[in-house]
C-alpha cells in the first residue's frame, strides 16, 4: 500500500508514531457516542469515496406454504442514492524543540496535541451522525425526514421520561421494529432521568434501560432537550467507514512539524421509521405519532 499518510517522510520514529496512534485511538474509544448505537460497515479503505444507500419500507411478513411458491412481497429498495464519504479532519503541530528534546532524553513524545485533535474530530463525527450537515446535504438521526416523533412531556416531573421513551418504543414496535432499542439524550435530559422512579426505590434511568437494552447514551452534540430513540441493526441504519480515525504527516514548515487527524465516513439511514425523536412543538417536522 502506498504511504498516503506520509509517514515515511515524517521526522518521527516508529515508536513515536505508535504513541500518537495510541493517543488518537484512546480518545476515540472514550468519546465517540454515535458508533455505540450504530452498526459499523468497514473500514473499506481510504480510496472509497461513495457508498450506496437504499431506502426500504413496508411491514409485510414472510410467506408460508408447502411449495415455496406463494408471492412473498420481495424486499426491494424504494430508491438508491450514492452518498459521498467526506473527510473529517483536524490539524495539529509538534514543535521542533519538543521533538528534539524527546529524541535526546529518550522520553516519550508528548501526544497531547494529537489527542486534542482527535477529540475535535470525534465531536465532529457525532455532530454529523446526530445532527447531519446542512451544507454537505447529509441527514442526521435527529432531523431525517420521515422519522417518527412523539411529543415530549415535562421531564422535571417524575415518571415522564419513562413514559415518553415507552411511547417512542411503542411507535417503533408498531412499525415492525422489534429492537433492541437505544436511547441518546442531551446532558440535561440525562440528569432528569437520575431520580427515583415513583415508589420503586430505583432510578428512572434504570427503568428506561429495561426498554433500551442497547443502551442509554449521553452526548453534548444533542441540544437540550433532545432525545433520540432508535431500533438498532444494519437493516435499519449503519455507519460506513472508509478510513478509520488515524494520523497523517503533512509538512515541516519553519522547522515545526504539522500533522492531521482524519477519517472518512458517512451515515446510512435505510429505514427512517426506525428512528423516533422525542421533541417539543418547535422541533423540525417529522411524522408525528402522538
Amino acid at each position: 500500500m502506498s504511504d498516503f499518510l506520509g509517514r515515511d517522510q515524517s521526522p518521527l520514529t516508529p515508536e513515536q508514531w505508535q504513541t500518537l496512534d495510541d493517543a488518537v485511538v484512546g480518545v476515540a474509544r472514550r468519546t465517540l457516542v454515535g458508533r455505540r448505537l450504530l452498526s459499523v460497515y468497514g473500514p473499506l479503505g481510504p480510496g472509497y469515496q461513495v457508498a450506496p444507500n437504499d431506502r426500504f419500507s413496508g411491514r409485510s411478513i414472510g410467506a408460508i406454504d408447502m411449495a415455496g411458491e406463494i408471492d412473498c412481497d420481495e424486499v426491494t429498495p424504494l430508491g438508491r442514492v450514492y452518498l459521498p464519504l467526506p473527510i473529517l479532519h483536524k490539524d495539529f503541530m509538534i514543535h521542533w524543540r519538543d521533538l528534539e528534546e524527546a529524541s535526546q532524553t529518550g522520553m516519550p513524545i508528548d501526544s497531547g496535541a494529537a489527542a486534542s485533535a482527535a477529540a475535535y474530530c470525534a465531536r465532529l463525527e457525532d455532530e454529523v451522525i446526530f445532527n447531519g450537515h446542512q451544507d454537505m446535504g447529509y441527514d442526521g438521526l435527529r432531523n431525517v425526514a420521515d422519522r417518527l416523533t412523539v411529543a415530549q412531556s415535562d421531564w422535571s416531573l417524575m415518571g415522564n421520561a419513562f413514559r415518553d421513551v415507552t411511547a417512542a418504543v411503542e411507535q417503533l414496535s408498531a412499525r415492525g421494529h422489534p429492537g433492541p432499542f437505544a436511547v441518546a439524550v442531551s446532558p440535561n435530559m440525562l440528569v432528569a432521568m437520575n431520580r427515583m422512579f415513583e415508589n420503586t426505590g430505583v432510578l428512572e434511568i434504570d427503568q428506561v434501560r429495561k426498554l433500551a437494552t442497547a443502551g442509554v447514551y449521553v452526548t453534548p452534540v444533542l441540544p437540550d432537550p433532545a432525545v433520540v430513540v432508535i431500533a438498532t441493526g444494519p437493516e435499519n441504519l449503519d455507519l460506513v467507514l472508509g478510513l478509520d480515525m488515524t494520523v497523517a504527516f503533512l509538512t515541516t514548515d519553519k522547522m515545526n512539524h504539522h500533522f492531521r487527524v482524519l477519517e472518512t465516513l458517512v451515515l446510512r439511514i435505510k429505514r427512517p421509521d426506525a428512528i423516533c425523536t422525542i421533541e417539543g412543538a418547535a422541533a423540525p417536522a417529522g411524522r408525528r405519532t402522538r
